[in-house]
């Protein structure tokens, strides 16, 4: 296995490379900082294994760049719950707290290793990825599709609001395949996920020659969707000079591939979505106001998985049987108490976080019953000492005071509405 290390501080590199030097089952390369390894990793290494706070880039934008191409493991001296949560949305399967001995690590190594293996082993398969669909039902769930029901119904732009990993796409593709375009394409596409430089040419398209390798004409992701559904994901990530273009378009009805001086009509209908806070973005200049009137026709609020419990052992329950026959295993089951610990557990990752960790713990256990210690909970903030409750007020007292006391904004950060969050204040005497 090719491990790559990344860490700025040069005794804790040297002490690093010393002690897993005896372990000959892993190739170990150390870069003193995110800009070194970018330049040096490359599809030989099976493993990033990164500090947080390092000059220059720190270790979560630097996991953003990677852009999920390598598995990784997050390793600081003085994390905070905030950015815990932060690299848990990115995928990030392990959060080590320093000091910490070489033996947690290099356990944390050989269940990567391990994953890795069974993955490889296992068949590749056609269907859609286990994510897709609802997993489970809650009343919080049935209240919020219902809104949805009634909003597909009608040619709005809708804006799905939620935090990372609530399933905004699952919910756009739901509105699209209840709507009049049903049988129309439905096209999504992750603004966050495009290099600025090609954003344009991604969503408009481009005729011949229009730059340089334009070998020939390609359609965009709007002509693509022509009579359909256009999915806008993290479109708080959307760059500003590309705003303009895209609300032109959706008020004129129609784009002009780059290198053409032709109109396209376009009949489209657009479902964006964001876990930022526009309004900020707004205010911050990040974000036109206009546009953002234009797509907010009806928004829609997500609830986090926290505030939809009796889903949580549904989903868990689909996941297990997907995965045991993905894998080729005999199917499993969660002890009594590993599923309290799965109920117990905040899920800061959301809906995307249970699925990540239901798959690791069937690739793991070693029985037929998944036990607590198989799950793995206790490195993402889940332990006997805390419980769920000085969890919630750790973390709304770091929001309120990267907030600056604002409680509305806050509120926002938080997920929850001003008079929850107020009502918390006052029981954590905060």
């Amino acid at each position: 296995m090719k491990i790559a290390i990344v860490e700025d501080d040069i005794n804790m590199r040297k002490s690093l490379e010393i002690a897993m030097s005896d372990y000959k089952e892993f190739e170990i390369q150390t870069f003193k900082n995110a800009k070194d390894a970018l330049k040096g990793i490359d599809d030989s290494f099976n493993l990033v294994i990164t500090d947080i706070n390092m000059p220059g880039m720190d270790g979560i934008e630097f996991v953003k760049t990677l852009g999920g191409k390598y598995e990784v493991i997050i390793m600081t001296g003085n994390a905070t719950l905030q950015r815990a949560i932060e690299s848990i949305h990115l995928g990030v399967k392990d959060f080590l707290l320093k000091p910490f001995d070489v033996d947690t690590l290099i356990n944390a190594i050989k269940r990567e290793d391990k994953i890795q293996k069974v993955k490889k082993a296992a068949p590749q398969s056609s269907s859609k990825n286990s994510s897709s669909g609802f997993l489970g039902t809650s009343k919080t769930l049935e209240s919020i599709l219902k809104i949805a029901d009634k909003a597909a119904k009608t040619d709005a732009s809708i804006l799905l609001l939620g935090e990372s990993g609530v399933g905004k796409e699952v919910f756009a593709s739901y509105i699209h395949e209840n709507s009049l375009r049903a049988k129309k394409p439905f096209v999504a596409i992750n603004m966050a996920a495009i290099p600025d430089n090609l954003i344009e040419s991604e969503l408009f398209g481009f005729e011949k020659g229009a730059f340089t390798d334009a070998n020939e004409a390609k359609a965009g992701q709007f002509e693509l969707a022509n009579g359909g559904t256009l999915f806008l994901d993290e479109i708080g990530e959307m760059p500003y000079g590309v705003q303009a273009k895209i609300l032109r378009a959706l008020q004129e009805k129609e784009i002009r591939r780059l290198g053409s001086s032709k109109g396209i009509k376009i009949d489209i209908r657009v479902i964006s979505a964001t876990n930022a806070n526009l309004n900020d973005k707004i205010k911050n200049g990040e974000f036109r106001n206009d546009l953002y009137f234009r797509l907010n026709t009806i928004p829609i609020n997500i609830a986090p998985l926290r505030e939809r419990k009796d889903e949580i052992l549904q989903i868990t329950q689909r996941i297990l049987e997907q995965n045991c026959i993905k894998y080729g295993f005999d199917l499993k089951k969660f002890s009594d108490e590993s599923q309290k610990q799965l109920l117990e557990y905040n899920w800061p990752g959301n809906i995307r976080e249970l699925i990540s960790v239901v798959e690791r713990a069937v690739i793991l256990s070693e029985g037929y019953e998944i036990t607590p210690q198989e799950l793995f909970l206790e490195h993402r903030g889940l332990t006997k000492k805390r419980d769920i409750a000085e969890m919630e007020k750790e973390l709304i007292e770091e929001v309120l005071i990267s907030a600056e006391g604002n409680v509305e904004k806050a509120s926002k950060t938080l997920g929850m509405s001003k008079a929850s969050l107020e009502k918390k204040i006052k029981n954590y005497e905060l």
